[in-house]
């Protein structure tokens, strides 16, 4: 992230807090599984196939990764289509997925998985992911490598960007665990909000640089 430029920081942080929200929605609505966190659903997984009663749980797992893993392909594809404005195009793209969740009920969480899995491929360098905002844990590492070097007389304040990310995710979710038991899946028409809003940013930074 400290190698980006900064004027994306705080698109990234909010597009961190938008995954957060979209997960703790989806978490929710499909009874303790996650659309973003798929560390937490790879666990689950490999706990699942050694249960004896595991098979739904399995189905359900590995469409999921599945999903996810498309989602990623699907964002890359337009990111490799459009070299100079595929980020604006693809947050346009994650913003009609989840306006699709929002309506469509049940179903609505396979587009949600789809989306996120689409976001991971926003920040991009030479053909791989320059900020991750959906998987957190690099992120941690990330913070501890840094404060590690500001313990050592190093880059003092390198963390900090890494740690607004973190607390965007955080926010985020807790936000969609407040809205999720009020709104249901409609609270996904913020997300889609937010995305389109994202995009437009995209579009207005591009220009500028």
């Amino acid at each position: 992230m400290i190698r980006s430029d900064r004027r994306f920081w705080p698109l990234a942080t909010g597009l961190a807090m938008l995954a957060g929200y979209v997960d703790a929605i989806g978490f929710q609505h499909l009874g303790g599984y996650f659309v973003s966190f798929m560390s937490g659903n790879g666990t689950m997984l490999a706990v699942r196939l050694v249960e004896p009663d595991g098979q739904g749980a399995v189905a359900v797992l590995a469409t999921l990764l599945g999903l996810f893993v498309a989602g990623v392909m699907l964002g890359t594809l337009v990111r490799l289509s459009l070299p100079h404005h595929g980020q604006g195009v693809l947050l346009s793209l994650v913003a009609a997925l989840l306006a699709v969740s929002a309506v469509s009920g049940g179903a609505g969480a396979l587009a949600m998985v789809v989306a996120m899995g689409a976001l991971n491929a926003t920040f991009e360098r030479d053909g791989e992911v320059s900020i991750g905002v959906t998987y957190m844990t690099g992120t941690l590492v990330k913070i501890g490598q840094h404060l590690a070097r500001m313990v050592a007389g190093r880059a003092r304040w390198d963390w900090l960007p890494y740690l607004a990310l973190w607390l965007g995710f955080v926010i985020g979710a807790a936000m969609g665990a407040w809205l999720f038991p009020r709104w249901g899946m409609a609270a996904l028409a913020a997300a889609s909000g937010a995305a389109l809003f994202g995009a437009g940013a995209s579009w207005r930074l591009r220009k500028a640089i």
